[in-house]
Formats: structure tokens, C-alpha cells, sequence
């Protein structure tokens, strides 16, 4: 495994470890904090630009799609990045606000959180226990 998927998924882990456990601490905050996010069109396209960047790094760094799980999830984490943003930056707030609607963020908040964290464990577990070959 390259010292590079090593990385992504120590960096990544530990993101969604700490988002995950933020979400669980501060529901209503979060919860408030993607409603404005949303409906608020400058706001959402330069939340949109930043995390473009952030997945378009990570899909021309580590593109790969062998060896293994953790590359392969790695490599779709930038690619979901990548997509999301680009449909943040050219769908209005209403389309965006349909969407968060769609998925019940509110609803399945904690379910969300929990995605979060289990997949952090994983990608900090897979980046620390690996081993360089």
C-alpha cells in the first residue's frame, strides 16, 4: 500500500471521526448550520469551490482502484467530493434545499453521524495498521 493511501486515510479517518462526534454533540447546531448553509447561494458556492479542491487533489493524487479496500475507498471519497461540489456549484439553493430534503437529513441525522464514524474508524484503523511493502 503506497505511503500516499497511508495518508488519505489517516487524514480522512480522523476527519469523519471528529465530524462524526461533533454531529453527535451538536445536532441542532449542525442541523442549523446545513439549513443557512443551503439556502444561502454565496456561502454554498464558496463551500462548493473549497471542497472541489479538496476532492480534485485527492482524484488526481490517488486515483487507484486496486489493491485492496482502503485504496479503492479512498479513491471514491475524492471522487464523491469531486461530484458533489460540482453539482453544488451549478444547481440554485432550492435544488440543494429539495435534495437535503430528499435525503431527511434531520430525520436520520444520527444514521448520518454514524456513517461518519464507522467509516472513520475504518480509514484510521486501515491507514495506521498498514504497512508500507
Amino acid at each position: 500500500m503506497s505511503a500516499l493511501t497511508r495518508f488519505l486515510a489517516r487524514l480522512l479517518g480522523l476527519y469523519c471521526i471528529l465530524v462524526g462526534l461533533s454531529m453527535v454533540t451538536h445536532k441542532r447546531a449542525i442541523v442549523e448550520a446545513v439549513t443557512v448553509l443551503i439556502h444561502n447561494p454565496p456561502a454554498l458556492y464558496f463551500a462548493a469551490l473549497f471542497t472541489l479542491v479538496a476532492g480534485l487533489a485527492m482524484v488526481l493524487g490517488h486515483n487507484v482502484w486496486s489493491g485492496g479496500v482502503l485504496p479503492v475507498i479512498v479513491t471514491l471519497v475524492g471522487w464523491l467530493t469531486s461530484i458533489r461540489s460540482v453539482v453544488l456549484l451549478f444547481v440554485g439553493p432550492g435544488t440543494a434545499g429539495d435534495f437535503l430534503g430528499a435525503l431527511h437529513f434531520e430525520q436520520l441525522f444520527y444514521l448520518y453521524a454514524a456513517v461518519s464514524l464507522i467509516l472513520g474508524v475504518y480509514l484510521t484503523y486501515g491507514g495506521f495498521r498498514s504497512t508500507s511493502r
